[in-house]
């Protein structure tokens, strides 16, 4: 199971560090998963949403200092952003009296954000990263259901689709209620909801960000400003483009994805596989789908991106495994009767990958060219994890 290889990582980098970050969105489990990572040694669990814990943290040295023998889970930490620097000192005074590791497991929803808040640890931290349900997880058979409801567990499992949208709808609302405001300027939630549904209709294109300012009254770098929340947030994706070749015309604005696909599909008002099917934004979701999952399998370190030039050479996703694996090239289509386009094959020339694929909706294999192999999403997701 892939909550089992998370836990092992942070058990490996308790063991090495003093303190640890498990990042990941609201509602993935982190909390659940600390719990039983706590369970294994002596712990206290503060959960700073709570007003009754964080008071217990008015004096951290006093409080923590009464703790020193244990791991201390601090969940929701951007609720006390200060709480850092006092961290340091603890962490420093316990490395004088040879306690080094783990010490504290350190749980937020904002990538960058907790990043900042946190510079003052550098060197005595390391992160964990911890995203929805994937399909290693779920299973071959199952990535109709995850493709539809997304990766978030209570979506994922709910008693059905109705319950599961409803599920969904909860989670946005308060993330433009309550979460974004808590991490960035205070946006009205009616614009905010109006700017992540536009970039949900928009699933997989360039970024225009002129375009989307005009569609919601605001200007581009405030535009530029709300996706950046939202990308920090870990809620969308904003893929840049391949930029290794030169001599070629490439276009450089990123791409941009609402992660789960659950979401995108809440926010268009996709509640049925059938609606799904029928939807445009099928293609589209597809893609943003097959990308979240071949990213959450591959190895940590991986370099995604696209390639698309002026003249229509392009390519979906572009993984950059490092020296022993090289370059994997990735066309992500549900048919598999649409083939490699033309613009596919000079995509493939310019970019010469060590390996090519053609991601399809079925689980069948086989080879499409010489050099492209078609393959389904679970396969193709177990040959990345292979290569941790």
């Amino acid at each position: 199971m892939i909550e089992r290889e998370i836990q092992e990582k942070l058990e490996q980098a308790l063991s090495r560090q003093a303190a640890v970050a498990l990042i990941g969105p609201r509602q993935v489990g982190k909390t659940t998963l600390a719990h039983a990572v706590a369970a294994g040694r002596p712990s206290v669990y503060l959960d700073l949403e709570n007003s009754t814990d964080r008071a217990k943290l008015a004096e951290p040295e006093l409080f923590l200092a009464r703790h020193e023998d244990k791991l201390v889970v601090l969940d929701e930490i951007h609720r006390v952003p200060e709480l850092f620097p006092s961290l340091r000192g603890i962490i420093d005074e316990g490395r004088r009296k040879g306690r080094r590791t783990g010490r504290f497991l350190i749980l937020g929803s904002a990538s960058i954000e907790l990043m900042r808040q946190s510079e003052t640890l550098a060197g005595r931290i390391a992160y964990v990263d911890m995203g929805p349900l994937h399909v290693l997880e779920t299973g071959s058979e199952a990535v109709e259901r995850l493709w539809l409801r997304g990766g978030f567990p209570d979506s994922y499992l709910a008693e059905n689709d109705a319950v599961s949208l409803a599920l969904r709808g909860d989670f946005i609302r308060t993330y433009l209620e309550r979460d974004v405001p808590m991490f960035g300027p205070r946006i009205p939630a009616e614009t905010l909801e109006r700017f992540w549904t536009m970039l949900a209709h928009g699933q997989g294109g360039l970024l225009n960000a002129s375009k989307l300012a005009s569609g919601i009254g605001v200007t581009a770098p405030t535009v530029t400003s709300y996706l950046g929340l939202l990308v920090d947030l870990l809620l969308v994706r904003r893929l840049p483009p391949y930029l290794r070749n030169v001599g070629k015309r490439l276009v450089k604005a990123p791409k941009t994805y609402v992660r789960d696909s659950g979401l995108l599909h809440a926010l268009l008002g996709i509640g049925d596989f059938d609606t799904l099917l029928g939807h445009p934004v099928i293609g589209a979701s597809w893609e943003g789908f097959v990308i979240e999952n071949l990213l959450a399998a591959a190895p940590v370190g991986t370099q995604a991106s696209f390639y698309r030039t002026a003249a229509g050479a392009e390519i979906d996703l572009v993984l950059e495994l490092g020296a022993k694996h090289g370059v994997w090239a990735i066309e992500i289509k549900r048919k598999v009767g649409s083939g490699l386009l033309k613009g596919n094959h000079h995509a493939l020339a310019d970019i010469a990958p060590s390996r090519s694929f053609y991601v399809h909706g079925g689980n069948d294999r086989f080879p499409m060219t010489a050099t492209t192999e078609a393959i389904g999403l679970h396969e193709l997701a177990k040959e990345l994890a292979a290569l941790r």
